[in-house]
């Protein structure tokens, strides 16, 4: 039996705004299994990065409940591994130390955590630069050492918050077909945030389409593509025929030309 990792029922947010209140999410229930890949697509200002703030412990619901591997969460930190939009390595510490640190916090001895991340480094192909610091490494490659970061991290679920967003677009195609080798490999649970219908449907398992603010799931879509996936996914009719689908709904008064 497939266990369930996050579990969300019925959670609600609202924060004072003055003499009023603002309602960000409202009413949401989803779920992510394990060694399942599910995504979060919504306009911009629908609520993702409160969910995540909220999953991560760092806000607590206004209404509903969230589990973690069955367990309530109620506003305790360090039960996920996050991945920020920016690389957010420390600046004064070398790649290998970096990941290092992270190792250690989550309580592995010193000499195990760094040799797994010279064994990790040695297989995303950056072996060679665990002694440079991230001021002279390329975005995609602070991204891949950001993600590793989280990858090895105890935690079961990882949250992904729109990590290639600030990157390039071949550097994120590159960064996508990258990820997806090493997720396969891992299988980790993962909740991803995009702004990407592309990305979504090429990544993940499960697509959870939200409304505006205040946000709620409007559409879940089972992604039906068989694993291993590649970018000849995007020449599939059905590749593009969900694209437009989720498009829809996510600008159902906009210009109906989703290349826009």
């Amino acid at each position: 039996m497939t266990k369930t990792v996050l579990e969300l029922n019925g959670v609600s947010k609202i924060f004072p705004n003055g003499k009023k209140v603002k309602s960000v999410l409202s009413d949401i229930s989803m779920h992510v299994q394990e060694g399942e890949f599910v995504s979060l697509i919504g306009p911009s200002g629908s609520g993702k990065s409160t969910l995540f703030r909220l999953i991560g412990g760092l806000e607590k619901p206004t209404a509903g409940e969230i589990r973690i591997e069955g367990g309530l969460v109620r506003g305790e930190r360090g039960r996920v591994a996050y991945m920020p939009q920016q690389a957010s390595l420390m600046p004064w510490l070398s790649v290998s130390r970096n990941i290092e640190l992270a190792l250690e916090i989550a309580g592995m001895e010193r000499k195990q955590a760094r040799q797994l991340a010279l064994e990790w480094l040695e297989r995303i192909g950056l072996a060679g630069e665990r002694d440079a610091y991230p001021h002279t490494l390329s975005g995609g490659m602070q991204q891949r050492i950001s993600f590793l970061r989280a990858l090895l991290s105890p935690q079961q679920l990882m949250l992904l918050d729109e990590p290639f967003g600030a990157l390039d677009a071949l550097t994120r195609l590159h960064m996508q077909t990258w990820l997806l080798s090493l997720w396969e490999a891992d299988r980790r649970s993962v909740l991803f945030v995009t702004h990407s219908i592309e990305e979504a449907l090429l990544l993940s398992d499960r697509i959870l389409v939200l409304s505006a603010a205040p946000a709620t799931v409007v559409r879940e879509i089972k992604v039906p593509f068989a694993r291993p996936r590649s970018e000849e996914l995007w020449k599939d009719p059905l590749f593009n025929e969900l694209k437009l689908d989720i498009y829809s709904l996510l600008s159902p008064v906009q210009s109906p030309d989703p290349m826009k």
